[in-house]
C-alpha cells in the first residue's frame, strides 16, 4: 500500500462513486481532527491580487492559480473571460454545493447529485450613478436541489447546518467589515 493510502480508502483519483464519498469523509475528518488539536492555528489570510494594465480585463492570481475577468464589447471590455459577477455567483455555486456534499458524505447520507442555482437581482442604473439605489444586489435566490434517496428532513436539516457554516454563503447573507485601502504611485 503506498503512503497515500490509508484504511481502506484510495486516493480520490482512484475512488469509484461509491468510495468517492468515503474518500471525502476520510479528508474532511483528517481535516477536523487536526483543527481539533489547534483551533486557533485554523484562522487565516489568503490574498488574492488583481491588476488591469491597458483596457479592462483584470488578470487575478491568488497562490498557484489565476483568472481573467472582463467585461463584454457593450461595457467596453474584450469579453477575455467572464465579469466579476459571475464569478461572484459561482463562488456561491460552488462552495454552497460542494459544502452540503462534503457535510452529506461526513455523515453517511448519499447524495447522487447536488445542484446550486443562483439569481442575483440588479438596478444596472445605479452601476453608472444614475439610481439613488445601490449598485449591491437587490436581491440574490440560492435555490439548491439534491437528488437522493435520503429522508426529506434529514436533508433539509443537514442543509440548514452546512448554510449555517459555508463561507461565501454567509458572505453573501451577512454584513462584514470591509476595509478599502488606497496607495498611489507616479508612474514610470
Amino acid at each position: 500500500m503506498n503512503a497515500t493510502r490509508t484504511a481502506n480508502v484510495l486516493p480520490a483519483e482512484e475512488a469509484g462513486d461509491g468510495d468517492r464519498d468515503a474518500f471525502i469523509r476520510h479528508a474532511q475528518n483528517r481535516v477536523i481532527e487536526r483543527i481539533r488539536e489547534d483551533v486557533e492555528a485554523a484562522r487565516s489570510t489568503i490574498v488574492a491580487v488583481g491588476e488591469i494594465g491597458e483596457g479592462l480585463a483584470c488578470h487575478v492570481r491568488q497562490g498557484k492559480y489565476t483568472a481573467t475577468l472582463d467585461f463584454g464589447p457593450g461595457m467596453g471590455g474584450n469579453s477575455e473571460g467572464p465579469s466579476p459577477g459571475f464569478h461572484a455567483r459561482a463562488a456561491v455555486c460552488g462552495c454552497v454545493a460542494m459544502g452540503v456534499k462534503m457535510l452529506a458524505a461526513r455523515e453517511g447520507l448519499a447524495f447522487r447529485k447536488v445542484t446550486v442555482t443562483v439569481e442575483t437581482d440588479f438596478d444596472d442604473a445605479a452601476l453608472f450613478g444614475l439610481s439613488p439605489s445601490t449598485a449591491a444586489p437587490t436581491e440574490t435566490r440560492v435555490a439548491i436541489a439534491i437528488e437522493s434517496d435520503e429522508e426529506e428532513a434529514r436533508i433539509r436539516a443537514l442543509v440548514d447546518r452546512a448554510l449555517e457554516m459555508d463561507p461565501w454563503y454567509l458572505a453573501l447573507r451577512d454584513a462584514q467589515r470591509v476595509r478599502p485601502a488606497l496607495s498611489v504611485s507616479p508612474g514610470p
